[in-house]
């Protein structure tokens, strides 16, 4: 089972920079999208024609945030939200289940400039750990998403002068991400990739990209018991059309 999350930075944007022939060379069975900026009627479609089955999730304000998930078979149920009013207004959260599996995925708040958004984003980091942890009382759980966070100094190309400085890499949301794996789930491709310097995003200013002055915001993460089954993770980097590039995980049959 090959599981792909990206945010593609609107969706429709997407759709007109090739994105139908993207998934066809991705050949995923589940893709995760956040940051869809569409109505799901718009996200339905775009993906027109791509042969997935579409699940998706906007914010009451048209043109923010959003998020999908698309597979190739139709999840049993979908759960949009949370269940926590203060969250489930900005279309950032949807849970599918597989049968073997959850798989979830997020578009985690940002906490914007000067940090002005911190106060909510870690109650968002506390009651979606919350979250994570009763489904996975339940089956295990694959994690998909851009958590707006790099976890590790690794996880940036200039971690000192963004420390406490810049959102993403304030004290408070590396913290919120640790309890997160404290409660019982893996970063996938920092585990199997334990020391790869690896980036997942980067400013459209600058030429970031093309000098890898970048970070790592997504990621894949698994309850402890599906680690085992984790065949391969991978960080996409030559795939274009977004300021992120997609991340990807195998589950063995």
């Amino acid at each position: 089972m090959k599981i792909i999350s990206w945010n593609v930075n609107g969706i429709r944007a997407g759709g007109r920079k090739g994105l139908l022939a993207k998934l066809e060379s991705l050949n995923a069975d589940v893709i995760c999208f956040q940051e869809t900026k569409a109505t799901e009627e718009q996200v339905a479609e775009v993906l027109f024609g791509s042969g997935y089955h579409v699940e998706a999730y906007a914010a009451e304000k048209k043109g923010y945030s959003g998020t999908a998930i698309i597979s190739k078979v139709a999840p049993l149920s979908v759960v949009r939200g949370m269940a926590v009013d203060e969250h489930d207004n900005e279309g950032r959260l949807i849970t599918a289940d597989f049968g073997d599996c959850y798989v979830v995925t997020a578009y985690v708040p940002n906490s914007k400039g000067g940090l002005t958004r911190l106060p909510q984003r870690q109650r968002w980091d506390r009651d979606l750990t919350a979250y994570l942890q009763r489904l996975d009382a339940v089956k295990p759980v694959v994690f998909n998403g851009d958590l707006n966070v790099a976890h590790q100094p690794i996880d940036l190309a200039n971690p000192k002068s963004n420390y406490n400085k810049t959102p993403g890499y304030s004290q408070a949301e590396i913290d919120g991400l640790s309890h997160m794996l404290q409660a019982g789930f893996i970063d996938s491709w920092r585990h199997q990739h334990p020391e790869d310097v690896c980036y997942s995003w980067w400013s459209m200013r600058s030429g970031a990209r093309e000098r890898n002055i970048g970070w790592r915001l997504d990621y894949q993460l698994v309850s402890h018991r599906l680690m085992d089954q984790v065949a391969s993770t991978a960080i996409l980097t030559d795939m274009h059309g977004s300021d992120h590039c997609p991340v990807e995980l195998v589950l063995k049959a």
